[in-house]
C-alpha cells in the first residue's frame, strides 16, 4: 500500500507540475500572410512547431517594414527572405546566412497582354517594362546580364494593375502564383506570364535566415524551426493545407478561398518548391554550386565585388546532403 501510494503521489506531483517550457522563436514574413507563405502556416496551425518544442510568432511584413534590418538588429530571430538577401547583408558587412529555402523557383515573372507577339524572354528585349525601385536591383540586373535587356526600358511600376490593364502594349513585372487569377479576369485573353526561373533566374526565395550570432547561440532552435516548417511544405505540397489557408485568410481575407487555390496549384504545377534541387534532397535544400552560379551572375551584373566571399551568405549545416 505504501509504495502504491507513493507511486500515486508521484504521478499527481507530475499532473500538477508545469509542462516544459517552449523556445520563444519569432520569424519574420517577406509579405502580409498569403498562400506563399503556406508551410510556416501549416507547421504553426498544426503544432508542429509546438511538438518541435518551439513557441513560433510569425511577424507580418509589409512594403514599409524591413525585415533584414529587423534580424541584423536582434528584434526578430529569423525571417525569410531570398539569395540577394543575406548576399546584400553580408556585402555590407553584417554576418548572416541563409539555412534552408522553400521555393526553388523564385516566382517573378514579366507579364504581357496575349497577341502581342511574346511567347519568349528574348521577345520582350526592347520593349517598355514596368520595373519596380527595389526589383531593379534584383531580377533586371539578371536579365541585363544574361539577356542584354537596357535599363532605357525600364518604366515606373505603381503595384497597380491599372496601367497594365489600360495599354495593350504594356508589359510589367509579376508573379506566377497570381499573374492569370488577378489580370486574366479584366482581360479577353489570359496574359502572358513570362516565369523567368525557367530562364536561368536561380534566386532562392520564400528562405530561411538568421544572422550569424543567433545561429551560432541557438543551432537545436534553428534546426528545430527549419524542419517544422519542412514539415508544413511537405504538407502543403501534399494538397493537406486547409488549417494554413484558414490561419492566412483569418488574417488577410483578401482573394478568399479561390485566390490561395489558384496559388497553391500554381506552386504544384510550376515546381516552385518540389523541383530544382528539392527534387533530389528534399524540400528546402540548396547546393554550393547553384548558390556560387548565382553569385558569379550576379557579380558579373555588377551587384557584388568578386572579392566577396559566396559561402558567408549560406550554410548546409541544417540540410540534408547526398
Amino acid at each position: 500500500m505504501a509504495r502504491l501510494a507513493a507511486f500515486l503521489a508521484t504521478l499527481a506531483a507530475l499532473a500538477a507540475s508545469p509542462a516544459l517550457a517552449l523556445d520563444k522563436v519569432s520569424f519574420g514574413l517577406n509579405w502580409v500572410p498569403e498562400a506563399e507563405h503556406c508551410g510556416f502556416f501549416q507547421a504553426k496551425a498544426t503544432g508542429l512547431y509546438e511538438r518541435a518544442g518551439l513557441d513560433v510568432e510569425l511577424r507580418p511584413g509589409n512594403p514599409n517594414v524591413n525585415m533584414p534590418l529587423l534580424v541584423a538588429s536582434g528584434e526578430l530571430d529569423m525571417g525569410m527572405g531570398s539569395s540577394f538577401t543575406t548576399l546584400n547583408l553580408v556585402a555590407k558587412g553584417i554576418k548572416a546566412r541563409t539555412v534552408a529555402a522553400f521555393f526553388q523557383k523564385d516566382p517573378q515573372t514579366l507579364v504581357a497582354h496575349a497577341g502581342q507577339g511574346v511567347a519568349r524572354l528574348e521577345d520582350l528585349k526592347g520593349r517598355p517594362i514596368m520595373v519596380g525601385g527595389f526589383s531593379r536591383n534584383e531580377f533586371w540586373q539578371f536579365l541585363k546580364a544574361r539577356y542584354g535587356f537596357t535599363d532605357d526600358q525600364l518604366r515606373p511600376f505603381a503595384y497597380s494593375a491599372a496601367p497594365f490593364l489600360a495599354d495593350k502594349r504594356a508589359v510589367q513585372q509579376g508573379y506566377i502564383t497570381e499573374d492569370a487569377a488577378l489580370l486574366g479576369k479584366a482581360l479577353p485573353e489570359p496574359p502572358v506570364s513570362i516565369l523567368l526561373a525557367d530562364y536561368g533566374y536561380d534566386n532562392y526565395a520564400t528562405s530561411i535566415f538568421a544572422t550569424d550570432a543567433f545561429i551560432a547561440a541557438k543551432p537545436k532552435l534553428v534546426r528545430a524551426f527549419v524542419e517544422a516548417s519542412r514539415k508544413g511544405w511537405e504538407a502543403c505540397m501534399a494538397g493537406d493545407y486547409e488549417p494554413a489557408m484558414r490561419a492566412v485568410l483569418a488574417l488577410v481575407p483578401t482573394g478568399g478561398e479561390e485566390l490561395f487555390r489558384f496559388k497553391m496549384d500554381q506552386m504544384k504545377r510550376r515546381g516552385l518548391v518540389e523541383g530544382g534541387d528539392a527534387a533530389r534532397l528534399g524540400l528546402g535544400a540548396m547546393t554550393e554550386a547553384r548558390w556560387r552560379s548565382f553569385f558569379e551572375v550576379m557579380t558579373q551584373a555588377g551587384l557584388y565585388p568578386a572579392s566577396l566571399d559566396v559561402r558567408q551568405a549560406y550554410t548546409l549545416d541544417f540540410l540534408a546532403q547526398p
